[in-house]
């Protein structure tokens, strides 16, 4: 059964919708409603409670870059439920364009269950099979005219996963912003067109088989301009970052984690180190840093300044709970630059004056912050 179209006279677009100005930027994919433990280090068959937040690729990073300031649309889809209003509402009161996240009329709202092992073990649980909302978006559906229109999409790997789903995201690219082929097509500055960013998004669980992954990250990968991903995810898709730019990308970005990032392009290789903070959960780190490293190439700074940014934004995500509701304020993200720190999940200028986040829920988790969640004795 199709995605139904939005609908009109609600925040998916009322009477108007139509007039109003292409975005910035527009995120394609994956979106739902992630539930985390409040107790850390616990097997998720023992864990008593949760918190929901929003979360998917399509709605952490959306969310970054409104809360970046850079006018965001995402397409998506939910269940017409009460995880899917959740997420429509959460996604509106921060700003982001919700005119074309779609509601399915019979699937459920896709769902994440996570573990979090500080630092670096966070198994997650996927309720999306054997198909899900935005699994079900397809080419008809897609805003053409809004996605050419764009300085940026978005697009991630794991849209490519089903159909047809994959071949929706396939068109959008087709469609997408054209950047060109000139050296400096990735500097944003000005209004210029930054292009096609492809998080590779590897999620084995949600994969038929590597090779199908690969097959269909190579096909992607010939439309994009920038490609970013972990270490294991360009293993995954069977290429190295310097095969990515043979293909047609300008810029490849390799995540390390709390390493920082590496950066290649024409230019030659450079890493950027990271930002040294105490983790809570790494979930969600790696979409705050596509939002940051998207806000900075729409601002026309140099990729490696991106990079710098992306690493930031990744840290101050690291040290809290959710994932969307996580993501930093401009604010806290220039401080945290500056020079700051990250203390209990809060961002503390280089005055030791603490910055408030865009909700206090965004700090209830963290590790020794005095929130909810702990580990189980």
């Amino acid at each position: 059964m199709p995605v139904s179209t939005p609908r009109p006279g609600g925040p998916d677009g009322g009477p108007g919708a139509a007039e109003a100005p292409p975005p910035q930027a527009v995120v394609l994919g994956r979106v739902g409603a992630d539930l985390y433990p409040l107790q850390l280090e616990t097997p998720l068959e023992a864990v008593r409670a949760f918190a929901r937040f929003v979360g998917g690729f399509a709605g952490n990073v959306a969310t970054g870059l409104a809360r970046l300031g850079v006018s965001t649309a995402i397409i998506s889809a939910v269940g017409d439920d009460g995880h899917g209003r959740f997420v429509r509402n959460f996604l509106a009161s921060e700003g982001v364009d919700v005119r074309w996240l779609s509601t399915h009329p019979s699937l459920r709202t896709a769902l994440a269950f996570c573990e979090a092992w500080p630092p670096d073990h966070f198994p997650i649980t996927f309720y999306r099979t054997p198909t899900c909302p935005d699994w079900e978006l397809r080419p008809e559906s897609m805003p053409l005219g809004a996605i050419g229109a764009a300085r940026l999409l978005y697009v991630t790997g794991t849209g490519l996963a089903r159909e047809p789903s994959r071949a929706a995201t396939m068109a959008a690219m087709a469609a997408g912003p054209d950047a060109g082929r000139g050296p400096d097509r990735l500097h944003g500055g000005a209004g210029g067109v930054v292009g096609i960013l492809l998080d590779l998004d590897w999620r084995q669980q949600l994969w038929p088989s590597a090779d199908e992954y690969a097959a269909a990250v190579a096909a992607a990968v010939a439309l994009a301009d920038v490609v970013v991903g972990g270490a294991a995810e360009f293993e995954a898709a069977g290429l190295t970052p310097a095969e990515v730019l043979r293909r047609g990308p300008r810029v490849a970005v390799v995540k390390r984690g709390a390493d920082g990032a590496t950066l290649l392009s024409a230019a030659g290789e450079r890493h950027v180190a990271g930002l040294p903070v105490p983790v809570t959960n790494g979930l969600g780190a790696g979409d705050a840093f596509a939002a940051a490293f998207g806000a900075a190439l729409l601002e026309g700074r140099h990729p490696e300044e991106a990079v710098r940014r992306g690493n930031a934004a990744g840290a101050v995500v690291a040290t809290r709970l959710s994932c969307s509701l996580a993501t930093p304020t401009r604010d806290e993200l220039e401080a945290l630059l500056a020079g700051g720190s990250v203390r209990d999940g809060v961002v503390h200028d280089t005055a030791g004056r603490a910055l408030a986040p865009a909700s206090t829920e965004a700090v209830a988790g963290a590790v020794g912050g005095g929130g909810t969640p702990r580990a189980t004795p």
